[in-house]
């Protein structure tokens, strides 16, 4: 699994009330959510990081 840094993010305050309320609609953290929409969104435009092999060390 790739390692996670960690980063400071400024969102306004009514972006961060909807991400909020969206990702306990889905049973996921604030941080989850934004993940996983970051993850999509890269996987549309097709430029999501190839899966890590043991190779890739």
């Amino acid at each position: 699994m790739a390692k996670k840094k960690a980063f400071a993010l400024r969102l306004n305050e009514d972006m961060l009330k909807a991400l909020e309320k969206w990702a306990a609609d889905e049973f996921r953290s604030t941080n989850g959510q934004i993940e996983w929409i970051l993850m999509k969104s890269l996987k549309e435009a097709k430029r999501a990081p190839r899966p890590r092999t043991n190779d890739d060390d």
